[in-house]
């Protein structure tokens, strides 16, 4: 387990802690939650610059089937 230290201004600090967002529970759900979009922006990103014609609609089930089994692992993980 890591321990960050982040600086905040002091009223943010007390808006955050009072709506329950400082909890490492909270915290770890939010950054995970950021991360999985940063990760779909990332590949929206990369199929945007891809030829129109160079995902034929098979391997884009494929890709769907795999992002799904990858959801479903940490869905798992995280109720575990």
């Amino acid at each position: 387990m890591t321990t960050v230290q982040i600086n905040l201004p002091d009223e943010l600090a007390q808006i955050a802690r009072q709506a329950g967002l400082l909890a490492p529970e909270t915290l770890e759900a939010m950054l995970r939650e950021q991360l999985k979009r940063q990760a779909g922006d990332a590949l929206r990103a990369m199929w945007q610059r891809l030829p129109q014609d160079y995902l034929t609609p098979e391997q884009e089930q494929l890709i769907d089937e795999a992002v799904q089994a990858v959801r479903n692992e940490n869905r798992q993980r995280m109720a575990s």
